[in-house]
């Protein structure tokens, strides 16, 4: 008997009718190829990890394309084993990546200094000035920050910079030819103006006026990439970026791509998270929640972003830079011993069963505290990281607990900065979905969120890979968008028309259980910022 939908789907790779999304996060690259309806046909990855060289977090650009070629080799084996055809053409395709951070560029396209990416905490005396001079919050992580930060330093490369690109637009840029970028990214370099789609003017001009800013010979305004909203044009593929992309050379240059989102962006869309009232979070080795505005926030706070929607509408970002990565270094230490007894397991049966265990805990984690520190981290004002775990003689010492407090302690910076936006600026949503890895194992971690944030949770059933294939579904608009369709209602009327997902309710007991973890955790910060003052990095050979 014929399959049809594999005959079907094997005519869509012929024809080129497929799409693709490229994500560049924290710690996978990851390629998604999706047919028209959505359906996600192959993808490929790739693990990667940041290096802390020269006090700062960084990637190489030569593991950048390892790791894009790689998963887009994967994804193309993927493909011609499934349906039997090469991969030769893709009708649209759209890159995004974590946001922020700081890439420059020389007018010979030379990159200037190593990428600074978003979990570099270097930036507090720029943060600091530049919220002050433009009256709205700038994070330390922001692009602009990192700009500012070394015209303060008296940097040398300052004076050669001809553009400025995010991890998502700079690819984008190589594969293109285009120096464009998706208002959400965007959004994350410079404050933007809802009316304009784009930059602010207004505080662009404070920016360019600031007395060691203005001995440059750039314009700031010159050196960003243009902004454009989500289904506009952003270019094609060229001949050359096809071999960039596919170092096999078998693709064809021509695609239509999307403009370059963060990640941030694609998660939204993934969730279908980007109308007015609506809401995201998204947990993984950082953390973040998207919470769409339809008024604008009452005061400026420090650990509130605004950001925007991959259409161009307000956002207030709570954005964590520790999240899962001391829980997996944990379950690494786990999957070690258990090697060591000959018992081999995948990670995924690894988090599973630890993760399980975490149900047999007591509601407050038995008083243990944990501090998932790897990095500094901006909500709870630590300049370094020192993963730091801390018990009491009496405290409930179990497996359950300890696995309990690493949940508890992935959220926690993330609930120190909600709290703003329920009990200052009594911010509501209709609905707040999340995903990410950590969600991966059902049920557990996103009870554990629930009761973190004492709201209901959603997770649909994209939870764990909605990034890229949200950017595909990006890419798929704006091959489509020729009659002026919101992204709003596209998302609601063609693509998450029936979703599969689960909603959970904060239970009373663990609501409780982690109010009590959460005051351990804050009073104890001082041991954790007296940890960093006296426990110094050191240089290891790997």
């Amino acid at each position: 008997m014929i399959n049809m939908d594999l005959v079907k789907t094997s005519q869509a790779v012929k024809n080129g009718q497929v799409s693709l999304g490229i994500e560049l996060g924290s710690t996978r690259i990851k390629a998604v190829l999706v047919t028209d309806d959505f359906k996600t046909i192959a993808t490929g990855s790739f693990n990667w990890e940041n290096q802390l060289e020269d006090g700062l977090w960084t990637y190489s650009l030569e593991q950048v394309w390892l790791g894009i070629q790689t998963s887009y080799r994967q994804m193309a084996a993927n493909v011609q084993s499934k349906y039997h055809e090469p991969l030769t053409k893709i009708d649209s395709i759209g890159v995004s990546a974590m946001m922020h951070g700081y890439l420059v560029f020389s007018e010979k396209d030379d990159l200037l200094v190593p990428f600074r990416t978003w979990r570099n905490n270097n930036t507090e005396q720029s943060a600091d000035e530049l919220t002050k001079l433009l009256n709205f919050n700038i994070p330390q992580r922001w692009s602009i920050a990192h700009l500012y930060q070394a015209v303060l330093n008296d940097e040398t490369h300052v004076n050669d910079i001809s553009h400025l690109e995010t991890l998502a637009s700079y690819v984008h840029y190589k594969l293109s030819g285009k120096k464009v970028i998706g208002i959400g990214d965007a959004s994350g370099i410079f404050p933007i103006d809802e009316k304009t789609g784009t930059y602010s003017a207004d505080l662009l001009d404070k920016f360019s006026d600031i007395k060691k800013v203005a001995e440059y010979d750039w314009n700031v305004k010159d050196i960003l990439p243009t902004v454009l909203r989500a289904g506009e044009n952003a270019g094609s593929l060229t001949d050359e970026g096809s071999k960039l992309l596919d170092a096999s050379g078998k693709l064809e240059g021509g695609s239509l791509m999307a403009p370059p989102e963060g990640d941030a962006g694609t998660g939204m869309v993934g969730t279908n998270s980007v109308r007015k009232r609506t809401g995201n979070i998204s947990v993984g080795t950082s953390a973040f929640s998207m919470t769409v505005l339809d008024a604008p926030m009452k005061k400026v706070y420090k650990d509130i972003d605004i950001v925007t929607t991959p259409s161009g509408a307000p956002v207030a970002m709570v954005h964590v830079n520790n999240s899962s990565s001391d829980i997996n270094a944990w379950v690494s230490i786990f999957g070690e011993f258990a090697a060591k007894l000959g018992v081999q397991l995948t990670p995924d049966q690894l988090y599973e069963r630890l993760f399980l265990e975490s149900t047999h805990a007591d509601a407050d984690a038995g008083g243990l505290i944990n501090y998932s520190y790897l990095s500094g981290e901006n909500i709870t004002h630590m300049s370094e990281g020192r993963p730091l775990f801390v018990r009491t003689p009496n405290s409930h010492f179990t497996l359950p607990n300890f696995i309990q407090t690493q949940l508890y302690a992935a959220f926690a910076p993330l609930k120190i900065g909600m709290d703003i936006l329920s009990q200052e600026e009594h911010i509501q949503t209709d609905v707040m979905i999340a995903q990410g890895g950590i969600l991966k194992t059902a049920v557990v971690g996103q009870q554990v969120l629930a009761n973190t944030l004492n709201i209901p949770i959603t997770v649909m059933s994209t939870a764990g890979e909605g990034g890229p294939w949200g950017m595909a579904v990006l890419a798929i608009f704006a091959k489509r968008n020729n009659n002026g369709q919101s992204l709003e209602d596209f998302l609601d009327h063609e693509v998450f028309v029936d979703p599969e997902s689960m909603t959970l309710s904060p239970e009373p007991e663990g609501v409780e259980g982690y109010n009590k973890f959460i005051s351990r955790y804050e009073a104890g910060l001082p041991v954790e910022s007296e940890a960093i003052k006296t426990i110094k990095e050191e240089k290891r050979n790997e």
